[in-house]
């Protein structure tokens, strides 16, 4: 069983997997090609996995995002601990174009949420020691990184201070100097 939710960015879908648990915890299927194919038809060609630690509460990563031919669909979880997970549409042509939305995922409520190409993807860390889990439709490549500074956009991160940022991402450009890689498809 897999719920799947639309959100208002065309592509972007939070997904939650059943979990069956007893009192010695539970178990997930938290991936399978055929259930999302059947259920939400896509079927993403996964090639990575990626798993990171943030120590800190309100720590930043993002809003990132690879460029083509070397592009990412990312589908990402959260294994221990909460984020607050942000897509923000930077597709030139979208409708939706620099809009974003926001999803709650934390090791509890076992959501996840499907970021396909043309979508910078950022998170803020809620809890201490979170770890976030994604699987990639591409393979790491430096030279196609790009990035949108996280308070370029208009997002309320929920911050009761400073964030905890990277070097590379405190000095990302903002939305509005962005020249997207990204083309609106509509389907």
């Amino acid at each position: 069983m897999l719920d799947v939710e639309t959100t208002a960015l065309a592509g972007l879908l939070i997904l939650t997997p059943r979990r069956f648990g007893d009192a010695r915890g539970f178990f997930a299927e938290t991936w399978n090609a055929a259930r999302l194919r059947d259920v939400a038809g896509i079927v993403p060609d996964f090639v990575q996995d990626n798993h990171s630690l943030s120590a800190e509460r309100g720590t930043i990563r993002g809003l990132h995002f690879q460029a083509p031919p070397q592009g990412q669909g990312k589908l990402v979880r959260c294994g221990r601990g909460a984020l607050w997970d942000v897509a923000v549409d930077i597709r030139r042509g979208s409708p939706t174009y620099g809009s974003w939305v926001g999803v709650d995922l934390t090791a509890e409520n076992g959501r996840q949420l499907w970021v396909p190409e043309g979508f910078a993807h950022g998170f803020i860390t809620r809890a201490p020691d979170t770890e976030i889990i994604y699987k990639c439709t591409g393979y790491y490549a430096p030279e196609a990184e790009g990035a949108v500074r996280w308070d370029s956009v208009g997002i309320d991160w929920g911050l009761a201070g400073d964030p905890v940022l990277s070097g590379k991402d405190a000095e990302a450009p903002a939305l509005a100097d962005l020249h997207s890689p990204f083309d609106w498809r509509p389907s």
